[in-house]
């Protein structure tokens, strides 16, 4: 029984191998068939190919030009980051349309309904993909055509203060006054408090000033406005205030108020030339400038009336009759 499975085995072994050769050659065969196939196909399809890849040319190079027209459009009326902005996308949604268009000539079964679809659906997973970046892409379009600043505007944003440089379709890049520069993303802009400092042609600024309680308020509020008027940058048109404003411990605050330009350098210069001015005036006058003044009292927590409420000191002037008399030596003599 073992020689003729034996023998059985080996004949089956012989008659694969005799068909092996028969199997490779078949397989080859199909393949061959196959790429014939792909390239008949393919030479079938090359008018599609042809006519697929002039529409995307064509809608490409239209794409360009009508960004090109937006974007001198919009330069003229001094628009360029709008344009920019603008121009890109009008370009790369007629190049998409090409696609499209493409697509639907190279495969005439497939509909432009179920395409559309099949993007829709994709772009939903695409924007929860890039949520942010296509965030601040609508954020910095939305900034560029409600104009909220400009370029060269002063803005404030957060922590952040400086002139913007440029506003781009993801972030706005500021330049900060100690020369740094910032970029901000388009979407904390919008969604944030954002202060304009160039948006209106003057600024105010204000400054306390302290003077003795001996001294005139009047007077003294006449000397201060005489002086920052004359201050060279000092908005003429607009009145300077001299405000009493509060009594202080130590001294009457007058609250100056002027108005400059409204860019910071000139606040800023100007300011220092209100304070100098406002200095040099009050000692013309001899108007007194009092440092702050503090009284401390010293109390040892060793007296007979300690507790007492209605007797205790609190470290004041001894009242009439004497001091009182230390804990010790009231114990001792009572």
């Amino acid at each position: 029984m073992t020689a003729q499975r034996l023998a059985s085995a080996q004949e089956e072994s012989s008659e694969a191998i005799r068909e092996l050769p028969e199997q490779v050659d078949r397989g080859f065969a199909i393949a061959l068939d196959k790429v014939d196939g792909w390239i008949a196909d393919g030479i079938q399809h090359i008018p599609n190919f042809a006519a697929a890849l002039v529409v995307v040319l064509l809608l490409y190079l239209l794409g360009m030009l009508s960004g090109f027209l937006t974007r001198k459009h919009l330069a003229r009326r001094q628009r360029e980051n709008l344009g920019e902005v603008l121009g890109g996308l009008v370009k790369w949604v007629l190049f998409g349309i090409g696609c499209l268009l493409a697509a639907t000539i190279v495969m005439p079964t497939l509909r432009p309904g179920d395409l559309v679809a099949g993007l829709g659906v994709g772009s939903v997973a695409f924007g929860f993909a890039f949520k942010d970046i296509l965030q601040n892409w609508l954020a910095g379009l939305l900034i560029l055509l409600k104009e909220p600043f400009h370029v060269n505007d002063q803005i404030r944003v957060g922590e952040f203060e400086g002139t913007v440089k440029k506003i781009e379709n993801r972030a706005t890049f500021i330049r900060t006054y100690d020369g740094q520069r910032v970029v901000i993303p388009n979407s904390d802009i919008y969604t944030n408090a954002v202060v304009v400092k160039t948006a209106h042609p003057l600024r105010r600024s204000e400054y306390d000033v302290g003077i003795g309680y001996g001294d005139g308020i009047d007077r003294a509020c006449e000397v201060l406005v005489e002086a920052v008027s004359r201050v060279e940058g000092v908005e003429g048109k607009v009145p300077v205030e001299a405000l009493p404003w509060e009594l202080a411990a130590s001294w009457v605050t007058i609250r100056m108020r002027w108005w400059t330009l409204s860019r910071q350098t000139d606040a800023n210069h100007i300011g220092s030339a209100v304070v100098r001015a406002i200095k040099l005036a009050l000692d013309e006058a001899r108007i007194d400038m009092p440092f702050e003044t503090r009284v401390q009292l010293f109390h040892d927590q060793t007296e007979e009336n300690d507790g007492d409420r209605d007797r205790q000191r609190e470290g004041w002037p001894i009242p009439e009759g004497g001091a009182p008399r230390p804990r010790w030596r009231a114990r001792a003599e009572d």
